[in-house]
């Protein structure tokens, strides 16, 4: 069992093409999948930049 509470993206659609983030006071950990088959894990600040620049006008 994963010690991590993951949480769906709210724009997830049915299947596996989905992302999930689970995350501590220091760390931001982003899996492809429930469960997790790849996660990467980056700071508060990293994830904080990411999300502002997939947001940003021409992001994806």
């Amino acid at each position: 069992m994963s010690p991590h509470r993951w949480q769906k993206s709210s724009y997830c659609q049915e299947g596996d093409a989905c992302v999930h983030i689970s995350s501590t006071p220091t760390t931001v950990h982003i899996a492809d999948a429930d469960p997790p088959r790849t996660v990467l894990a980056v700071s508060p600040d990293a994830f904080t930049a990411l999300l502002g620049l997939l947001k940003s006008p021409g992001g994806h």
